[in-house]
């Protein structure tokens, strides 16, 4: 769930204080705008966690709260080494990741996906001032369509870069630099747009100004050292858009 309020509390693995959100650290002065999908764009990760919890029922496998939340914003790769590791060399992966998609679509089937608040409003902002758009997810690339197209908004991005099209996933910067090649921008003039740890990562080595929207992982230190902002919502990057576009034109 989406935090409506100040951005603090103690999450799992990380160092979440009580201390402000991040406030901005000077207008955002961009050329492009880069966003995640599951978490930020789309509200897809409390599905994730229900079908990571169900498929672990089904199989007998302990998805404790912190396993899972390890898995969310990671590729699947990532995912299948986190299992490994923590359930050992002999679990039923294939069975496991399998179930965990069937519960997924299901779900998804069900009309249960839905649109971040503040996502169609950005968009639509950024669609009137021209601002190119691109998605860099971590999902495959049939999956991500899926879901876009499901709800409603895969045509409104100049670019989707998914984890089908680079060698390496968040926290590493590729998703990020390819979404800034095929945008034809500096990745140092655009605006990425984040939910989890490694999104933020990945934007930040990849040179981008991040701003940090949390969906289940509270702001640790680390996250507001790296962030330009953390805002409670998308509805909150509007104005600082507007305030850098508006002084251009002043």
């Amino acid at each position: 769930m989406t935090p409506s309020g100040p951005v603090t509390g103690a999450v799992p693995g990380g160092q979440a204080t009580d201390a402000p959100a991040a406030a901005p650290r000077a207008p955002l002065a961009v050329d492009a705008v880069v966003f995640d999908m599951d978490g930020l764009l789309l509200d897809t990760e409390a599905l994730a966690l229900n079908a990571l919890r169900i498929a672990g029922r089904e199989l007998g496998l302990d998805m404790h709260d912190a396993l899972c939340h390890s898995m969310i914003g990671v590729a699947a790769d990532s995912s299948r080494r986190l299992l490994l590791e923590h359930h050992g060399r002999d679990a039923p992966a294939d069975r496991f990741f399998a179930a965990v998609a069937r519960e997924l679509e299901a779900q998804v089937d069900a009309g249960l996906l839905r649109v971040k608040p503040g996502a169609p409003e950005l968009l639509r902002h950024l669609e009137a001032e021209a601002v190119p758009r691109a998605v860099a997810t971590s999902s495959a690339r049939a999956k991500a369509l899926r879901h876009l197209r499901a709800a409603g908004i895969a045509d409104r991005f100049d670019a989707i870069v998914t984890r089908d099209d680079v060698t390496r996933g968040k926290p590493h910067p590729d998703l990020y630099l390819q979404a800034a090649r095929e945008l034809r921008i500096e990745a140092a003039r655009c605006l990425a747009i984040e939910d989890s740890y490694n999104g933020v990562r990945a934007a930040s080595a990849a040179g981008m100004a991040v701003i940090m929207v949390p969906d289940l992982l509270a702001p640790t230190d680390e996250m507001r050292r790296l962030c330009r902002a953390i805002l409670p919502d998308l509805h909150e990057v509007v104005p600082l858009l507007s305030a850098r576009e508006s002084g251009q034109r002043g």
